[in-house]
């Protein structure tokens, strides 16, 4: 790998260890750069490393009825793969790369004995596993909460914040989004993934197009989320 790492997104593993600690932890591994729709790891294979994302994004999915449904995405300084490694028991989702991803891959037993040895890095991979339940279950309690634009609201907004670049009249979501993608993601039939999506672009909050989004009023999407809390 060449060039310096980009800056960890807020919240991510990397960015919650100590410079010593992270240093160390990616010197265990093999960094490698992949290509746009790589299968990092894939849903029941019974491989256990982890791989910590150094640049890009990746889409975490798992299948229902044989249909992927996406379940998150993962940014820079995000750890994939680490409940295999702690259970052994099989990949539990598919992780794809979004674009060009580049990371560091850690096998299982050099992973597990480094936390074993850093209780503070042992603890942060803890916040991090927590950190990523209690957002599916706030996804999970929404889907009865609020109407599907309220939704659509919540995460574009938590999207945009972390992975949205600047143009000129708002913030493009740097991670293709089909409607399907985003109907898994709210907990909608894809038919009122597309009101919800009208309703948003009516009020001149974003701007859609083929798997594009652009937010044109982060503030304004977010108060929508934020009001309807409250109410």
């Amino acid at each position: 790998m060449t060039g310096p790492d980009p800056v960890w997104a807020p919240g991510s593993f990397l960015s919650l260890i100590g410079d010593d600690e992270r240093e160390q932890l990616l010197a265990l591994g093999t960094t490698r750069r992949l290509p746009p729709g790589r299968q990092m790891l894939v849903e029941g294979r019974l491989d256990a490393h982890v791989e910590v994302i150094r640049q890009g994004h990746v889409k975490v999915s798992t299948s229902v009825g044989g249909m992927p449904q996406l379940l998150a995405i993962r940014l820079p300084g995000d750890l994939v793969g680490e409940l295999a490694a702690f259970n052994g028991g099989g990949r539990s989702a598919t992780v794809t790369t979004c674009g060009e991803v580049v990371s560091t891959v850690i096998h299982q037993m050099e992973f597990l004995d480094f936390i074993g040895h850093n209780p503070n890095v042992a603890a942060q991979v803890t916040v991090t596993v927590g950190r990523r339940l209690r957002w599916a279950n706030e996804r999970r309690s929404e889907f009865s909460a609020f109407p599907v634009h309220v939704r659509l609201a919540r995460v574009l907004s938590e999207i945009a914040a972390s992975c949205g670049e600047a143009i000129g009249d708002g913030l493009l979501i740097g991670v293709e989004l089909s409607q399907t993608e985003l109907a898994t993601l709210v907990g909608a039939r894809e038919d009122t993934v597309q009101r919800g999506l009208r309703t948003l672009r009516r009020l001149a909050l974003l701007r859609t197009g083929y798997k594009r989004i652009v937010v044109l009023d982060v503030a304004g999407l977010r108060a929508l989320a934020d009001e309807a809390e409250w109410r």
